[in-house]
């Protein structure tokens, strides 16, 4: 996952109120739909998927084992993103553009909780010609 810029509109720190599974309830905190927030101690991944009065619901896309209510919420102000660009088509990912064979090298078949990894290599140098001229219609 791309690293993002905080809108400045965005509350950024809240509390878990309820954990049920891979859906945490927060409070405290004003994120909009769809923002990624981090959960807890270990600041697991999850996006905002419904705000319900003064409480966000929120979608872990980790394992939730060991989080518990009063752990802190907090709000990216931005919304799930992947990077784009050469060596895409080339790995495999998770859900959320983890490098699934870089991961394996490190850590073996099973990725920690909280394991952040960018989606593409930047020391990997790619050949672009472009086909068409700056203002030419594509």
């Amino acid at each position: 996952m791309k690293a993002v810029t905080r809108d400045a509109g965005a509350k950024g720190a809240g509390e878990i109120f309820r954990v049920a599974g891979p859906v945490v309830t927060a409070t405290g905190h004003r994120p909009r739909m769809y923002d990624v927030q981090f959960v807890g101690k270990e600041r697991l991944l999850g996006e905002v998927i419904k705000i319900a009065g003064d409480k966000t619901i929120i979608q872990v896309y980790e394992d939730t084992s060991g989080v518990r209510p009063g752990e802190p919420v907090e709000d990216t102000g931005a919304p799930l993103v992947v990077e784009l660009g050469p060596g895409l088509l080339g790995s495999i990912y998770d859900g959320v553009q983890r490098p699934l064979p870089v991961l394996q090298k490190v850590m073996g078949d099973f990725i920690l909780r909280g394991v952040k990894s960018p989606g593409l290599t930047r020391e990997k140098t790619w050949r672009f010609a472009p086909k068409v001229k700056p203002g030419q219609t594509v």
